[in-house]
């Protein structure tokens, strides 16, 4: 099928770093850049670049292992820097100067760890549905990591899924294949939204195996028994490795724009891909307790980091968008694309 939306172009950039793809909808304006989230690509965004103002340009980076990008192994170690330098080393080649970063899910966290490596590339900073500043699972409010960060990493991946997306499963016959859970997680309304069948492509892009997703995983005496790898996309996000409360700090500041869903269930205080969550509810067996593994409040805790960040002399927006999941860019582009022009000026 065809993936590039009439109006939009595509190119690889050679960077020291890697070949990076990228997708173009071009202006001599100001330039915003895009980031993805993890089981995605630059194809999500299509819609809202297509649908900015003539004269913005609009830059969308395919990630290492995603989309058309190098499929490159990620040192989980440094958490989501491999990324950040990445999307660093894009930009670099292509000249861009001070951008309009806006990271989705993952890509929040990416853009967020641009700020504090690579202040000079950002003129502000867009958050849609982002990963929590303390990483994904296995802390408490505050971001204390509980019992080493067991149950977060490339374990808690389900195996059915990860083979599905290797396969390159099209269809919609398993709880587990890429279409259903695209349809159950990833938006609150899959009938209103037009294209699936590119979201689904955009999805089997993903390279898997322990040095992409879901990444590696290593034995823990506390419950669930796995604690956070070295290697792939999930350990990238353990809160051992990743820790982004540093941007309070920012001599920098930009301005900050936070986006999400009422009803996400991927990124929430309840989110259903998180392990002490699932014990919660029973569907993991075993499960300690609150005492030991609670849930992990994740928009508690951005909203505290932002805060902090306000208080700190940064200017943070917050939209929050009812009946809406985890992809408001897809959700109400109508809202999400006013909101973002607002905040940069466009």
């Amino acid at each position: 099928m065809q993936t590039l939306l009439d109006g939009l172009t595509a190119s690889e950039v050679r960077t020291p770093r890697l070949t990076a793809h990228v997708v173009e909808r071009r202006g001599d304006g100001p330039t915003v850049v895009l980031v993805h989230g993890n089981v995605s690509s630059s194809l999500f965004f299509q819609p809202l670049m297509l649908g900015l103002p003539a004269g913005l340009r609009a830059l969308a980076v395919d990630l290492r292992g995603f989309g058309d990008s190098e499929r490159l192994p990620v040192d989980a170690t440094r958490g989501l820097r491999d990324y950040a330098d990445d999307v660093a080393s894009v930009l670099d080649t292509l000249g861009t100067g001070p951008v309009h970063l806006l990271g989705w899910s993952m890509g929040g966290g990416v853009v967020l760890q641009v700020l504090l490596d690579r202040p000079d590339l950002v003129a502000s900073l867009t958050l849609e549905s982002p990963v929590s500043p303390y990483g994904f699972g296995g802390t408490t409010a505050d971001g204390r990591i509980l019992n080493g960060g067991a149950g977060t990493g490339g374990g808690g991946a389900n195996p059915a899924f990860v083979a599905a997306l290797s396969a390159g499963d099209r269809t919609d016959a398993e709880p587990t294949s890429p279409r259903t859970v695209y349809r159950t997680t990833y938006v609150k309304h899959p009938e209103r939204i037009p294209n699936e069948d590119l979201w689904v492509e955009s999805m089997l892009t993903t390279a898997t195996g322990e040095d992409h997703y879901p990444g590696d995983a290593t034995a823990a005496d506390a419950w669930p028994g796995f604690g956070p790898g070295s290697r792939g996309v999930l350990n990238t996000m353990t809160p051992d490795h990743l820790e982004l409360t540093a941007v309070v700090d920012a001599r920098q500041k930009p301005p900050i724009l936070w986006v999400h869903g009422a009803d996400d269930v991927i990124v929430s205080d309840g989110s259903f891909f998180d392990l002490n969550l699932l014990g919660s509810i029973g569907a993991i067996p075993g499960w300690p307790g609150a005492d030991v593994a609670p849930p992990q409040p994740m928009v508690s805790q951005t909203r505290a980091v932002l805060d902090r960040y306000r208080d700190a002399g940064g200017r943070v927006t917050e939209l929050l968008v009812p009946d809406c999941g985890h992809s408001p860019h897809l959700e109400e582009p109508a809202a999400f694309t006013a909101a973002l022009l607002a905040h940069i000026g466009g």
